[in-house]
Formats: structure tokens, sequence, C-alpha cells
């Protein structure tokens, strides 16, 4: 009897266990600000984001598909430094996350944990970001730096000629 209760309440914690994993956030959730909270790179300590560290990123969502992202960074004056890293598209349909054109990853280089955070990987890095309500012109200031990455063909070939060759 005590092997059947023993069985019983371990098929019952396994179960519990595999509903709680199986809890699926809904794609949509991604759209929006998420600001990193921490990264590590493997066999390093980890790094906590924001005002101890003076650093940041920054990615936006866009319900259509757009997608921006920048390194954010704070002087020892106070002054915000805006890095854009690149801006695109992205797309993320059961789970499957895609960006800039570039393979899908695999689910856990990419995982919304619930409609507040999602975990990613990066090479031999570990992400936490977490959603923020930044204000609108804060936002299209960060998403519009991240436009001018992508410099105009005109203006690459006119920069080739002048400097490189």
């Amino acid at each position: 009897m005590k092997k059947v209760m023993l069985l019983m309440a371990m098929a019952l914690m396994s179960a519990l266990q595999v509903n709680a994993q199986t809890t699926k956030v809904a794609d949509k959730e991604l759209i929006g600000t998420w600001i990193m909270e921490s990264m590590q790179f493997e066999g390093e300590r980890k790094t906590v984001c924001g005002k101890e560290s003076g650093y940041s990123q920054f990615k936006f969502y866009g319900p259509d598909g757009e997608y921006a992202c920048a390194e954010i960074a704070m002087t020892k004056e106070g002054k915000i430094v805006v890095m854009p890293h690149e801006y695109g598209t992205y797309s993320f349909k059961n789970g499957v996350y895609s960006e800039m054109g570039r393979p899908a990853v695999k689910a856990d280089e990419m995982q919304l944990i619930d409609k507040t955070t999602f975990k990613g990987r990066w090479m031999n890095r570990h992400d936490i970001w977490k959603k923020k309500n930044l204000p609108d012109k804060a936002v299209k200031y960060i998403v519009d730096c991240c436009k001018t990455k992508n410099t105009p063909a005109d203006i690459q070939q006119m920069i080739k000629q002048a400097m490189f060759q």
C-alpha cells in the first residue's frame, strides 16, 4: 500500500511539473519594448544591467514584425549614449523565433517565460530581458537611431570611394 501511495504521489508531482512547464505564453506578448536585466558569459559572473553597471540593451518588437536593437550606456557624467546595433524584422510564431532573416533559433536560445520576461542565449552569453513601458518619445528615438544603422547604398558607395580606394 505504501508503494502504491508513493507511486501515486510521484505521478502527481510529475504531472504537476509537466503542467507547469507547458504553460504557454502567447507569442503576441513579445510585442513591445524590452530591456536587458542581466547577462552572463559562460564561466563568468553575472552582470546586472542598469544603474550599477551603467550599461544595458534595448530591443523593440513591433506588431508588424519591426525589430530594433541597441546598446545603451551611461557615461560617468550621467549622459546616455545610444549605440545602434541593428534594425530590421523579426518573426515569432508558435515559440519559434528569428530576427533579421537569420535562421530560427532553438527554444533554449529564446524563450518567453511570462508576459514580462524572456531569456535568451547568444553564442556563450545567457541573457534575461524584462518588458518595460518606456515613453513613446524615447522608444521612437532609439528605434530611429537603429534605423540609421542601415546606411543607404548610395552613401555607402560615396564613402567607399572617398575613404577606401
